[in-house]
């Protein structure tokens, strides 16, 4: 995927974006190549990949969720930043706070943040099972993201916990998400949240799956969630 098909691709989805915008992805790509080369943030590098794999693929949330309003959106184990960065450069009104648990990933957020003008960002180095037992973070979000972490069972209870009640939780997954989901049907339920939609997709160009799953937080989690680090993985809520 060249710029140009970003660009036009986007747009006929109803995302426009400026001069700016196109700049802020570009220096975004520039930054992404160089860092990679003293810390792993990716292992995909080529600059068509990029723009499809990490930025398009992120800002795919936009087409079925409406992110033009006023929203604060937590973004767990963004990684190099996806998909939240690719959905803040869209949409800058967003107030963006990411947790991760590598310095060096917190450390280049830092330094991306300050070179793309990024306003209202917070970046925290934590594990998602302490920050979200946190005072003025648990369920204090509208929205909670997160791309390619862990599986369902286990992702719920990473992010529910960090979602205000009438906010969505936003899961993106490739295709095996249909599996991923039946088998956390009872920990969602559990954590609060219940699905409203699943949406399916191609990746344009090379065709590859893609799913999007929202949940809606119902109800306030159990205050025993989420569970010491580790502890999610290894004992999924069933």
């Amino acid at each position: 995927m060249d710029t140009k098909q970003f660009h036009g691709l986007l747009g006929e989805k109803g995302i426009s974006l400026s001069p700016r915008q196109l700049e802020q992805f570009e220096r975004y790509y520039q930054l992404l190549v160089e860092w990679n080369e003293k810390m792993n943030l990716t292992a995909i590098t080529d600059k068509p990949s990029v723009y499809l794999k990490h930025f398009f693929d992120s800002i795919s949330p936009a087409f079925y969720f409406d992110f033009s309003k006023p929203i604060s959106l937590c973004d767990v184990g963004a990684g190099a930043g996806f998909p939240s960065v690719p959905l803040k450069i869209c949409f800058p009104h967003i107030k963006l706070s990411i947790v991760d648990s590598l310095q060096k990933r917190i450390t280049f957020l830092h330094a991306l943040a300050s070179e793309l003008g990024l306003e209202d960002v917070a970046f925290y180095h934590d594990r998602a099972e302490t920050f979200g037992r946190k005072e003025g973070i648990r369920e204090s979000f509208d929205i909670v993201t997160a791309r390619a972490v862990a599986r369902m069972s286990v992702l719920s209870e990473l992010c529910l916990p960090l979602v205000k009640v009438n906010g969505t939780f936003i899961a993106m997954k490739a295709a095996a998400a249909e599996e991923e989901l039946e088998q956390g049907k009872a920990a969602i339920k559990v954590l609060g949240g219940e699905i409203a939609k699943v949406h399916r997709f191609n990746l344009p160009i090379e065709e590859s799956e893609r799913t999007i799953i929202l949940i809606n937080k119902k109800r306030k989690t159990p205050n025993k969630y989420p569970r010491k680090p580790g502890v999610p993985n290894k004992l999924p809520i069933e």
